[in-house]
């Protein structure tokens, strides 16, 4: 059964590898903006957030701000957040739902796209709920717990006729697009090996917090924090990775971490001869991107967190403008969706199902010992 997983995940890999996740140069970071961000329509796209937890907090005031969308539903367990939030960010009671009553939100036009941000284990089935109620959808990262999942997902919103998009914020921020322009021009020449690693020392979080649970989470850093090291390595390098190896760390605190993993490394090789090591983990702090090419380097520390980010390179300082991340990737999806044009391929569902291929990889080779291939 290994043995037939580990020449799937190959399969996989190649057949993806010859289409890079972005073209092999990237525009400016103002470019981009004015090229892809503007949907050239008064209109915008009306947003349900499902799920109201820490993070639609940041998205809700994203919208506030937002010039191609706006909050315009909400979608919670419970009753108790309907008066608090609807009147916060003056949502009619008409387009708020509850997980019971969510699949009539088919019936109601005043709701184009819903963001799913609910826990891991619960992405698959709002999403293909959504789908089915025909609204466009954006799923928080992981896309799902496992790669078979995010093609059941991808299948059904092809089936509706609707988008499939990720939240990967950071593929909106300009030390992202830097990074990557940097890697595909010559002046540091091919880049040979990336040191990645984002994690943070757990505090006053609850034993039954969602994260600490296999069933909901999936894993423990890995799938949360760890998918950002994974993103920028394939980002970076514009191919998918052949082989992979991977260690968990020790169990340091055991009355946290009885079901995931409190830290894990790995490495990934890829076809055009480059090495990544990686590190995630809920016991250090750690947020970096090191870069080194034939003729130089780049980094950026930090790295994957909330803007603003850092970063110089061996030709000198990088000096971009601090963005709301998440405003400008939900306005960057909104405009291709007003204009009724196709998402790029960077952060739709496919670009969710391979960052699963390479994280379920992780996981058997940590679990076994052995290299996957």
């Amino acid at each position: 059964m290994e043995q037939q997983q580990r020449r799937t995940f190959l399969k996989n890999l190649t057949l993806l590898s010859s289409a890079s996740i972005l073209p092999s140069t990237l525009m400016s970071f103002e470019s981009f903006k004015n090229a892809s961000l503007n949907s050239g329509s008064e209109k915008k796209l009306n947003i349900a957030l499902c799920g109201l937890g820490r993070y639609a907090k940041i998205l809700a005031d994203a919208l506030q701000a937002a010039d191609n969308c706006k909050l315009a539903g909400l979608i919670m367990e419970t009753p108790e957040k309907e008066e608090t939030w609807g009147k916060k960010y003056n949502v009619p009671s008409k387009n708020i739902y509850n997980y019971d009553n969510f699949d009539s939100i088919k019936d109601n036009s005043a709701i184009d796209l819903v963001y799913v941000v609910l826990p891991n284990s619960m992405h698959k089935e709002f999403t293909i709920r959504a789908a089915k109620a025909r609204k466009h959808v954006i799923v928080e990262k992981p896309m799902a717990l496992n790669a078979s999942d995010c093609l059941e997902m991808i299948a059904e919103c092809k089936k509706n006729k609707v988008q499939l998009a990720v939240g990967y914020r950071l593929h909106y921020d300009p030390y992202y697009h830097e990074a990557k322009r940097l890697a595909n021009s010559d002046s540091l020449g091919p880049i040979r090996f990336i040191d990645s690693g984002f994690g943070y020392r757990i505090k006053g979080w609850s034993k039954d917090a969602w994260h600490l649970k296999k069933a909901m989470a999936g894993g423990g850093p890995l799938p949360n924090i760890g998918i950002y090291c994974i993103q920028n390595n394939r980002y970076i390098l514009g191919e998918e990775p052949t082989h992979v190896t991977a260690q968990f760390g020790p169990i340091q605190r055991p009355e946290f971490f009885d079901e995931v993993e409190e830290s894990i490394t790995w490495q990934l090789e890829f076809p055009g001869g480059a090495i990544t090591n990686s590190a995630s983990s809920y016991s250090y702090n750690i947020n970096k991107i090191y870069a080194s090419g034939d003729k130089g380097h780049f980094e950026l520390d930090p790295a994957h967190s909330y803007a603003p980010l850092s970063g110089k390179s061996s030709l000198g300082a990088m000096d971009f403008p601090s963005i709301n991340q998440q405003k400008e990737q939900m306005d960057g999806i909104a405009a291709y969706i007003l204009k009724n044009e196709p998402l790029p391929n960077h952060i739709t569902g496919r670009e969710g199902y391979k960052d699963m291929l390479v994280i379920d990889a992780i996981y058997e080779s940590a679990k076994t010992g052995k290299k996957t291939k």
